[in-house]
This record gives C-alpha cells, sequence and structure tokens, in this order.
C-alpha cells in the first residue's frame, strides 16, 4: 500500500539535519504532528485548501495558526502585493503604507490613539511589557495566557530553560475568571506590578464582569493593562474582543488578523504610554516592510467593509452547533466537548480511565488527516470557508466519533494507532 506522506518523511529526514525540530514555529512541528500519519509539509495553499508536498489536498481549519484570515492567496490581497514588490519592499525611510495601515487600526480598535509595528506576537508583547515598564517605573508583571517566546514571559512556563532566574522572578501568573488570584498577586507585590497582560478570551467566555472587574483592579493599583489580542483582534469583533465585551485597555496586541499570513504586528494603545516608545529602545529594520503593510491595508480594508467578521462567527458558529449533536448522537459527551467563540472553537478531549487524552488525540489527528482534514483540535475560522466545507469537517466527526468510543470501549485505542501517541510537551493555555 503506497504511503500517503512518502515526501512528508523523506523531507522530514532532510530537514531535522539542518533545522532543530524541522520547523520555524513549535505548534508546525513534529511535537504536534505524529510522524507518519501526518502531512509535514504544505506545497501551497488556495482559499481553505492547502495541499501536501505528496499532492494530498485538505480542508484547512488551522488556517497558519490563525493568520490567514481571508483564505489562502486572497486575489486582492496577492494583487496588492505583487504592485508594492514591483515599487520596492524596505527602504531608507519610512513609507506611507506605515502611516496609512496605522491610521485603520486607530480607527478600529477603541483602546488605539498611537501604533507601532512588529513582525510576529512576541515583537508586540514584548513591546508593550516594556513599554508599561517604562510608564510605572516597576518590574514586575501579570499575565494570563500565552504572550510568545520572549524571556519575560515564557520563564513563567514549563518551558523556562535558558531564561534567568531573575528574570523568571518578575513574571507571575493568574487564572481566567479568577478576580481573586490576581488580588492576591497585587497584595504579594504591592506597587511592584507594571503590567496585566492577558488574552481577553481563548477557551473560555469571560465571566460575568470579569473582564472589567481586571480593569478596574489593575487601575487601582497602578498597573498598566494590556490585551493580548494577537489572536483575538480583527477576529470576534472589527475591533477585537476589547469592542466585543466593551472593555477599553490601555494598550493593545495584534497581530495573526493583520495581513492574511504576511508577518506582521502591532501594539497600539493610549497616547500617553505609546509616546514612551520614543524613550525606550523598539526598533526593527523589517518593521516598516511594505509588503506585509500592503496586504495588511486590503485585509483590513475589508474588515470594515465587508462582512469578514461576521461571517467567521456565524460560519463557526454552524460548526460548534453540529459538533454538539454530534457528541450527542454518538453519547460521546464522556470523550469530548466544544468551546470557545466561534471564530475559534475548540475540540476538548478528556482522558478516560487509563486512555490518556494524548493517546485520543492522536487517534483523532490521525483520523482526520486521512480523510482530508487538518485540525488540531481547533477550529481557526477563514473568510473562505463555506458550507460545504463544514460539512465535510462534520461528516468526518459524524465518522470518526464512533470510531474512537469504539476503540476506548474495547481498549484498543493503541491497536487503531499506527505511531506512538503524543506526548505532553508545554502547554500554552
Amino acid at each position: 500500500m503506497k504511503n500517503r506522506y512518502r515526501n512528508s518523511d523523506i523531507y522530514l529526514q532532510r530537514a531535522l539535519n539542518v533545522i532543530p525540530l524541522a520547523s520555524q514555529t513549535f505548534s508546525k512541528s513534529i511535537t504536534q504532528f505524529p510522524q507518519g500519519v501526518s502531512p509535514l509539509f504544505i506545497e501551497r495553499g488556495q482559499g481553505c485548501r492547502v495541499w501536501d508536498v505528496d499532492g494530498n489536498e485538505y480542508i484547512d481549519f488551522m488556517n497558519a495558526l490563525l493568520s490567514v484570515t481571508l483564505g489562502y492567496n486572497d486575489a486582492d490581497v496577492t494583487k496588492a502585493v505583487q504592485k508594492q514588490i514591483e515599487n520596492g519592499v524596505s527602504f531608507s525611510l519610512p513609507h506611507r503604507l506605515e502611516t496609512e495601515v496605522a491610521e485603520i487600526i486607530v480607527e478600529l480598535f477603541p483602546c488605539a490613539e498611537m501604533v507601532r509595528f512588529g513582525k510576529n506576537g512576541t515583537d508586540a508583547t514584548s513591546a508593550a511589557i516594556r513599554l508599561a515598564r517604562a510608564y510605572t517605573d516597576r518590574d514586575h508583571v501579570a499575565v494570563c495566557g500565552y504572550h510568545g517566546w520572549q524571556d519575560w514571559y515564557i520563564g513563567s512556563t514549563t518551558r523556562n530553560l535558558g531564561v534567568p532566574k531573575a528574570v523568571r522572578e518578575l513574571t507571575h501568573t493568574f487564572c481566567y475568571n479568577d478576580l481573586d488570584s490576581l488580588q492576591e498577586l497585587f497584595e504579594q507585590f504591592p506597587g511592584q506590578i507594571a503590567a496585566v497582560i492577558m488574552e481577553p478570551m481563548n477557551v473560555t467566555w469571560p465571566k460575568g464582569g470579569f473582564l472589567n472587574d481586571v480593569k478596574e483592579l489593575a487601575k487601582r493599583n497602578g498597573a498598566v493593562l494590556i490585551f493580548d489580542e494577537i489572536i483575538t483582534g480583527c477576529r470576534f469583533a472589527k475591533g477585537g474582543a476589547q469592542e466585543l465585551f466593551n472593555v477599553v485597555p490601555d494598550l493593545v496586541t495584534i497581530g495573526k488578523g493583520l495581513a492574511n499570513g504576511f508577518p506582521l504586528s502591532a501594539v497600539a494603545g493610549k497616547k500617553e504610554i505609546m509616546l514612551f516608545m520614543e524613550k525606550i529602545f523598539f526598533s526593527g529594520t523589517f518593521g516598516g516592510e511594505t509588503a506585509s503593510l500592503a496586504a495588511a491595508q486590503v485585509v483590513l480594508t475589508k474588515i470594515m467593509n465587508q462582512n469578514v467578521v461576521e461571517t467567521l462567527a456565524s460560519q463557526g458558529k454552524k460548526i460548534i452547533d453540529g459538533i454538539v449533536q454530534l457528541i450527542k448522537k454518538h453519547e460521546v459527551e464522556y470523550i469530548f466537548s466544544v468551546s470557545g467563540h466561534p471564530s475559534w472553537s475548540f475540540l476538548q478531549t478528556n482522558a478516560v480511565e487509563q486512555i490518556s487524552s494524548w493517546d485520543i488525540n492522536t487517534l483523532l489527528f490521525q483520523e482526520l488527516f486521512a480523510r482530508g482534514i487538518i485540525a488540531l483540535g481547533c477550529h481557526n475560522m477563514s473568510y473562505s470557508h463555506t458550507d460545504e466545507d463544514i460539512l465535510s469537517l462534520l461528516n468526518t466527526y459524524d465518522e470518526v466519533f464512533p470510531f474512537i468510543r469504539t476503540g476506548i470501549e474495547q481498549q484498543n485505542i493503541h491497536k487503531l494507532l499506527k505511531v506512538n501517541p503524543l506526548k505532553p510537551l508545554f502547554k500554552v493555555r
């Protein structure tokens, strides 16, 4: 029988010789995709579909880790980028696109009065933290969610190897929907916390007035409130989660929704804080790179003038509703549940007796990939997902849910697996 992933496996061996984990991004590596039953290298994409190096076609519900909002190779984005490339990409002075795109962000996001650009989410969150520390003349940071790979944040996680102890001791985690856990940090470090940085929502919806309570608590204690909207910006609403929940932070970081896969991020917020950019050092040669800015101008204009955000939500809701029905139909409530915002929802897996959630997830991914679906426990919607694509996903779950249930009941999950199960390495949320 032909190996469906033959070329992926060949390229993996080549890549491992020259690239640690064979990928530039942890979430795209073999720590997340089980080798032998997964597509490991993508060749091209169009709309919501991608083709791997073996020529296999998939409906993609990862969408480049939520960075592709409109769909792969959106015609308007491609046209704008090609035109800009003909005029040049990086210059010796700022380009007008820097101002024009910043003006759109100021118009869209309630908290935004000034803007600075970076290339990835970590750039933006790290700049926001440096701004907050400069503005408050404090060192400690309270965090909730995932905020990138820089020392100031990653030192608070299990992936803290290489981060000095002195840096790790400045960052403290609090729990989502648990105001007391944040209050405890302010009591433990009175007058020392520069910033409260958090994802305003990921897996779970905020309860009651939680976000507003966080804002009031931060203000009362003199800390800068930063919403990390690298994912939720231009996805949950045109102006991000701060618009959806009507809670305006001091600073916001945005990224994945900006440029349809082109590398661009931004930190924006109150002018009095943003002006500290003139005193700190946040500078990069490619922050004003124009191909990404040209892409962002198209994306943000479409978000402003078309039903992009509304479509992400309405199409995503069809997935959530369909999964809820399938879970009930196949009586797998003890295995699966669904949560999150419709534009970014999660299929969550529970351990069952001696069978870990990692065993179940590996089998789930194996079967999804074999049926032409790319999803790693989440559904990252793009503007290009059609009703037919959603039906294909739900039909696949309709086949896979009872398959997994039978494997659990017969205690032969490991016999159904064609590879060793994934192992827990790093939990970002």
